[in-house]
């Protein structure tokens, strides 16, 4: 199973994923926005070929802490990919995370690896995603695992006493 993490953007969604150990992170792809209805089915195909059992969303706040007009529409996203997940039968978790700066940082990494303006454009909201990802693996893991542990044990305890 890994985490997944999503840059939802009006054009594009960075997409990241993390081992399955749940301790890296690493960009996936960019998603070219086109519909709601083609962008969550492509995300679903992604949940079934790598087993994702939690998703992260970076939710954009402004600089106060307090949401924005972006935010509403990734609150709205994430409510519609829960619910597709849900119809598809899939088990999935989700987590909104703070992505203020983000793409700031991701810029930063891009020009300091010298990638050319016109294709930090194409790679960007991957590396938000990876950076949101990674940053959330690193705070909120650990609470993930236990927690799925525990589900499993009891679901391994139980198996053993049928």
């Amino acid at each position: 199973m890994r985490a997944m993490a999503l840059d939802v953007g009006d054009a594009r969604i960075g997409v990241a994923l993390s081992d399955p150990l749940f301790i890296t992170a690493q960009g996936l792809k960019t998603i070219n926005c086109v519909s709601i209805r083609v962008d969550t089915n492509e995300i679903m195909e992604i949940i079934r070929e790598y087993d994702v059992g939690v998703i992260v969303i970076g939710l954009p706040l402004n600089l106060s802490g307090n949401d924005t007009i972006q935010t509403q529409k990734v609150r709205d996203f994430r409510t519609k990919l829960e619910n597709k997940t849900r119809s598809w039968g899939f088990k999935v978790k989700f987590d909104f995370f703070d992505e203020r700066f983000t793409t700031v940082m991701a810029e930063d990494v891009l020009i300091d690896a010298s990638v050319r303006r016109k294709d930090r454009k194409l790679v960007v909201d991957k590396m938000a995603a990876t950076i949101i990802l990674q940053s959330w693996l690193d705070s909120k893991a650990d609470e993930y695992k236990k927690s799925s542990s525990k589900t499993n044990t009891n679901e391994e305890n139980h198996s053993y006493k049928d």
